[in-house]
């Protein structure tokens, strides 16, 4: 696609070589497998699963792939004749319909003949009617005459004859509904093979269910037969079924899906109070279908073991790719991307080769790491229509850059949006210091989202405050943390009071410790807050000033390192939001920044690998300083860095 090839630049810089205009000039492929980007290896498990008839198991984040790899199956297997599935009337136990396999497209026409030649018969029949109806009315007008022109001959006899004609037009109707079959699945000729998505079903959707009559007795009751539902198994026979989240089956449900898979068939019953219960129950249905059950991580722990263990034994299991590497070929899937998107909504305009530029540029931002670009498409393919809804609200054909960019704004996942209103309320109120140095007080920075359902975090600062007393305790001293904490932010808190003893040579056993995350209404989990804990709580211990001009996260180990965390990026715009103009992150996370441009002159990233290295960039320069500094020196389990004070440049 490109001209040229050469050391890959900034992708709103890159497009510029592209031989394209705009996506317009981009084919966009056929078949689904082919639409797939960067999940080389789910492609390869998924044409071998279609060739081979065999299940699949999809595990990753949302939005990276999973039902497209799922609905492609379905144009990959065999080709193979279709079944439609009749259901009948029972003679002999109304309870237990039968059921008759036909060819696909022979079920549609086999109703038809007997509706036709039901109608047949009820005109017949209707005929029929009419002449005993209007028989029994001769016969009262013949007594009307002979029996002296009394009128109650006549009233009885038409009572009569609208007696005779309701109970046999009922039977009649009841007779012509039981010898008509029910269409419980049926097919076009050349159909292809069926997918089904049963997401978020429930038990009756999912394995067939018997509607509730509500004339069960007195001749008045519906056919079992005409009653009866398929389920998602069933109308995937010889096809895919596709259940995302299927942890969230209920654990009965996974059991009869389990039975159905192993069978290849599966009577329908009532699966719920409104349906008929178990009273009516079907001659088994073929289900023989492809399953494909996806989720995320989490969905394993929810998952039947037997049914897990089935995929495995007889199917494949794919863990899908979050992000893919920055490379020359992945960019110009990713402009593939777009116009698949493009051509999908149909109803937004192509966009230019700028406008693509700005949406990879997000794809770096939203994939958390340097040299990396997200997969979580969904996402991404949300700013594209957002993009293309701004353009055509201002009446301009092609999208552009400026639209991307106004998109970017208006389509802030709600999270961020969140973040947003806590930044200026807590300037309002200056909750948190940007300015001096305050004792036991330092700026942390934490995410919201930062989960697997979101593709984008959001950064907020959250000032943590620690204040250092003697113990109440005559035994010994504690940690008090409040803030809503999690296991493991509460388990980050112990671990600094551990190294505390070891950095400060205190016995902190003497004093109760108490820490606060100020505003952390919505809770804190996680251990990226352990640096910052640290700081506060030495500042606190030593009467060291630590500079408000400054914002810190990182990881806290026993020994005293900084480990990286995730949504640095996120955390540092936040911090520059908020007039923070330093900011202190994991040595390792550096190649992990990738800000926007306007947060460039805005704040400077220092790298950090020890608490040392921490304890010298944030705190105030003075005495206090010095002494401790020097005694971490002492500290032989610390290593030493090589990266204190050190600024460097980040990505625009």
């Amino acid at each position: 696609m490109a001209k040229k090839t050469k050391k890959l630049e900034d992708p709103r810089l890159w497009v510029k070589d592209l031989d394209i205009e705009s996506t317009e000039d981009i084919a966009v492929p056929k078949m689904l497998i082919d639409q797939v980007i960067g999940q080389e290896q789910g492609v390869d498990i998924i044409r071998k699963a279609a060739e081979q008839r065999r299940h699949v198991m999809l595990i990753g984040d949302p939005g990276t792939g999973k039902s497209m790899l799922a609905r492609s199956i379905s144009e990959l297997l065999p080709k193979e004749e279709l079944q439609d599935v009749l259901v009948y009337h029972n003679h002999e136990d109304n309870n237990e319909p039968r059921v008759r396999i036909v060819p696909s497209g022979k079920g549609k026409e086999i109703v038809q003949v007997q509706k036709a030649q039901a109608m047949i018969e009820k005109e017949k029949k209707s005929k029929s009617q009419m002449l005993i109806v209007f028989a029994i009315i001769g016969f009262g007008v013949l007594w009307f005459i002979t029996a002296g022109f009394n009128p109650m001959y006549i009233f009885y006899s038409l009572i009569a004859a609208a007696f005779v004609f309701m109970a046999m037009r009922y039977t009649n109707q009841r007779n012509e509904t039981a010898n008509i079959p029910k269409g419980l699945v049926l097919h076009e000729k050349e159909m292809h093979a069926p997918f089904i998505d049963a997401t978020g079903t429930h038990a009756g959707a999912l394995l067939g269910d018997v509607r509730h009559d509500p004339f069960q007795s007195g001749g008045l009751e519906t056919p079992a037969h005409d009653r009866v539902e398929a389920g998602a198994i069933h109308k995937a026979h010889k096809g895919v079924l596709y259940i995302d989240e299927i942890n969230l089956l209920r654990i009965e449900s996974q059991q009869s899906l389990l039975t159905a898979i192993q069978e290849g068939e599966f009577s329908i019953s009532g699966q719920s109070e409104r349906s008929a219960g178990a009273m009516t129950k079907t001659e088994p249905v073929p289900c023989n279908f492809v399953l494909v059950a996806a989720g995320n991580l989490d969905a394993i722990q929810g998952m039947h073991p037997a049914l897990r263990s089935r995929i495995r034994g007889y199917g494949y299991e794919v863990y899908m790719n979050s992000t893919i590497p920055d490379s020359q070929e992945n960019r110009e899937k990713l402009v593939r991307f777009i116009a698949q998107e493009v051509a999908k909504d149909k109803k937004i305009g192509h966009f230019s080769k700028e406008a693509i530029g700005e949406v990879i540029h997000e794809a770096q931002r939203r994939a958390g790491r340097q040299k990396h670009l997200s997969l979580r498409l969904r996402e991404l393919g949300g700013l594209v229509r957002v993009a293309g809804d701004i353009a055509m609200e201002l009446d301009d054909d092609t999208i552009t850059a400026e639209h991307v960019v106004k998109a970017k704004k208006i389509a802030k996942p709600l999270e961020q949006q969140i973040a947003d209103r806590y930044v200026e309320r807590r300037k309002d109120y200056k909750i948190y210091s940007i300015e001096g140095s305050e004792i036991g007080m330092v700026n942390g920075l934490a995410v919201m989202g930062a989960n697997s359902g979101m593709a984008e975090m959001a950064g907020i600062m959250m000032p943590i405050v620690a204040e250092v007393t003697p113990a109440q305790s005559k035994n010994r001293g504690k940690v008090i943390a409040t803030g809503k904490l999690g296991e493991i932010a509460k388990e980050a808190v112990e671990n600094v009071s551990a190294l505390i003893k070891k950095y400060t040579g205190e016995d902190i056993s003497k004093y109760d410790i108490h820490v606060q995350f100020v505003g952390a209404y919505e809770g804190v989990e996680g251990d990226s807050a352990s640096v910052s804990i640290a700081t506060a709580v030495i500042s606190a211990l030593e009467n060291a000033e630590v500079d408000q001009t400054m914002a810190l996260t990182g990881s806290l180990s026993v020994r005293g390192q900084v480990l990286p965390v995730g949504g640095v990026t996120a955390k540092i715009e936040a911090a520059a939001e908020s007039g923070v103009t330093r900011v202190l992150i994991p040595a390792m996370n550096m190649q992990d920044v990738l800000l926007e441009s306007k947060y460039k002159d805005m704040v400077k990233v220092i790298p950090v690998s020890t608490l040392k290295d921490v304890l010298d960039n944030i705190l105030v320069a003075g005495p206090r300083k010095e002494g401790l500094l020097k005694n971490l020196t002492k500290t032989k389990f610390l290593p030493g860095s090589k990266l204190t004070g050190n600024t460097v440049n980040t990505p625009a």
